[in-house]
């Protein structure tokens, strides 16, 4: 948003002068402003984190890593064009929400009609409200509130709640696949890869005690055989004033 005067009316107005009347491109998108817990990030308040630490937690201000498709839907959840707030209770509100979402898509392929219960709401008014929201500004939040419409109905038909045919199924498979797959690029992901989840944050743990314990102990052979296994691992291990800390290359 800050750049979009003057350095992209410029950037328009030299691409005009170069090349013509035409437009250079049609539609701009301006991201707003990131906070960290209600305040701007910025290298001055010492609030601000890469991708990188928000995926493996090494930053004093989270509380553990997130997954990147946990990042993405945090990210998705709120409009382009409003200020994003990051937040550990944010973060972790999006990763089970993400859960839940991914959880009901996992049902779908197993999934078998069923020809009693409630009534399943209107597939293609579900499918043509998903339309709208992107039709409005790329209006990620109204989608994903769609999505887990669809979600309890997943959810309905699988505990034999709701009654939903094959063609009714199939049209919930083309939702989740063009909305949350196409449009969102949300997938599965291997959360047991992630640099900060709780396993692999334990066992780092363990491998920077039993270094610390070795430098304490001035056995350098060991710490540095520690430190040169990890970093044939792609694992790159940081002493500092405050301790040990670890990142993933």
């Amino acid at each position: 948003m800050d750049l979009k005067f003057p350095h992209h009316e410029c950037e328009i107005a030299q691409n005009m002068g170069a090349h013509g009347p035409e437009q250079p491109v049609r539609y701009w998108l301006h991201g707003n402003m990131l906070t960290v817990n209600g305040r701007k990030m910025s290298k001055s308040e010492g609030n601000g984190f890469t991708p990188e630490e928000l995926i493996t937690g090494n930053h004093k201000l989270l509380e553990k890593g997130y997954s990147p498709m946990t990042v993405r839907f945090f990210m998705l959840q709120g409009h382009y064009a409003g200020t994003l707030d990051f937040s550990n209770p944010a973060l972790q509100a999006a990763e089970k929400g993400l859960d839940r979402l991914m959880s009901a898509w996992g049902l779908l392929d197993g999934l078998a009609p069923v020809t009693e219960g409630e009534k399943a709401p209107d597939l293609d008014a579900m499918r043509a409200r998903a339309y709208a929201a992107m039709n409005d500004d790329f209006n990620t939040p109204v989608l994903i509130a769609v999505l887990y419409d669809a979600v309890k109905v997943v959810n309905s038909v699988a505990a034999g709640r709701m009654a939903l045919d094959a063609s009714g199924i199939e049209a919930l498979k083309a939702l989740f696949h063009e909305f949350a797959h196409d449009i969102l690029g949300l997938q599965p992901e291997n959360t047991s890869d992630v640099g900060g989840s709780d396993r692999t944050d334990g066992l780092m743990e363990v491998i920077c005690t039993l270094r610390g314990e070795a430098k304490a102990n001035k056995d350098w052979a060991t710490a540095d055989l520690i430190r040169d296994r990890l970093a044939d691992l792609g694992v790159q291990i940081k002493d500092g004033k405050d301790g040990t800390s670890w990142t993933f290359d």
